[in-house]
């Protein structure tokens, strides 16, 4: 949607189409943009610029409302569920295998990311999807012989700088 702003922008005049590459192409970010929506919004400024220096004022407005409308009820979208990190200290192999049992029981999803074995024990990390909000599961976790703790963590899918 953002691009077609532009391109009806420049269609109807070929210097301006020259002027706009010459531009965007000097424009460059200083920091890394990690989320696609801020890219959204950084292009959109930069098409609403080059509409209105074209002096297409009501491709601008009808452009700029059809997009917000549109950007609006996508942020208000919950996009997928929220993703935990499970860290389990296990015993052996058997307190391993009850334990992922009982965590495919509790949760929607499980995807073992780490497994640490030593002599002390099993450790494993998992990324879980959550059915509900309800994370009594980790204490039942704990409850199963061989399971030394279970530690549930919040994460984001991102790691820091």
């Amino acid at each position: 949607m953002v691009t077609t702003l532009v391109i009806l922008a420049v269609t109807s005049n070929v210097v301006l189409s020259l002027g706009m590459v010459g531009a965007l192409s000097i424009v460059r970010f200083r920091a890394a943009i990690k989320e696609p929506f801020e890219i959204v919004f950084l292009f959109w400024a930069l098409a609403v610029g080059i509409v209105i220096g074209a002096g297409m004022f009501l491709l601008a407005v009808v452009g700029s409302l059809i997009i917000g409308i549109i950007l609006v009820v996508f942020a208000r979208r919950k996009i997928g569920e929220h993703p935990y990190i499970i860290v389990l200290s296990c015993a052996d192999g058997e307190a391993e295998t009850k334990a992922l049992e009982a965590l495919g029981a509790a949760v929607g999803k499980y995807v073992v990311k780490a497994k640490t074995v030593t002599a002390a024990g099993i450790e494993i990390s998992a990324e879980v999807t959550l059915k509900g909000d309800d994370t009594a599961f980790v204490t039942g976790l704990c409850a199963i012989d061989g399971v030394a703790s279970a530690s549930l963590v919040t994460y984001n899918g991102q790691f820091a700088d």
